[in-house]
């Protein structure tokens, strides 16, 4: 941690919970296609692209669609969700996310946000935080989802650095399994037992904050 020159953060459950407007817009899919989506199998989406997300919720369903049927459903599930998060504010930001992102800029430590969401532009505009990140690498810029270290390595690319000299910021296995894979430090947002090989676990931002 004392030699990170570059922060990477996840943005789903790192810096904002906007999973819970992903679950209502893929519990809406699967209510249309006729079957119901728990919070229980929302859980497998964690951390997975959009097209992994789709094929996972069929699957649940016991439903099959061509590829051509599942772009049309990927893009249905996704204006549903930009209609939930449009009226975002910073107020949704998790506890002591600003907060840690100025401590960092403050310290001279790049950051970068690494994520597999393809609205992450727009959220950290809604959030008031945009302009507090060196780089953007959101899931139109790679085509490996987690836990393939694409996201990071890119990341720490486009700030410059090595992967040695980043830290990762995440709440999900895959991206833990992710940042590890990229050789950098990680730290796990929620329960130890649920992130084993994250370097270090905290409830959230707000304990990292001097």
């Amino acid at each position: 941690m004392e030699a990170m020159k570059g922060a990477i953060f996840d943005l789903d459950g790192v810096l904002v919970d906007t999973a819970k407007y992903h679950y209502l817009a893929w519990k809406k899919l699967a209510n249309q296609l006729g079957f119901d989506f728990s919070e229980a199998d929302n859980e497998q989406l964690k951390g997975v692209s959009r097209v992994r997300s789709l094929e996972i919720l069929l699957e649940i369903g016991g439903i099959q669609k061509d590829e051509l049927e599942q772009s049309r459903l990927r893009e249905m599930k996704n204006n549903w969700y930009l209609e939930f998060i449009k009226d975002m504010t910073a107020d949704e930001l998790l506890k002591g996310a600003k907060e840690y992102l100025l401590q960092l800029k403050q310290e001279g430590v790049k950051i970068s946000l690494g994520s597999a969401s393809k609205n992450a532009v727009s959220i950290l505009k809604s959030l008031d935080i945009y302009d507090l990140f060196d780089e953007i690498i959101e899931g139109t810029k790679v085509e490996n989802a987690k836990p393939d270290p694409e996201v990071f390595l890119k990341a720490a690319e486009g700030l410059g650095l090595k992967p040695k000299e980043c830290v990762v910021y995440e709440d999900a296995q895959a991206g833990v399994l992710a940042g590890k894979a990229a050789g950098m430090y990680v730290i796990g947002i929620g329960e130890k037992e649920n992130l084993p090989e994250a370097d270090k676990v905290v409830d959230g931002l707000y304990e990292l904050v001097k």
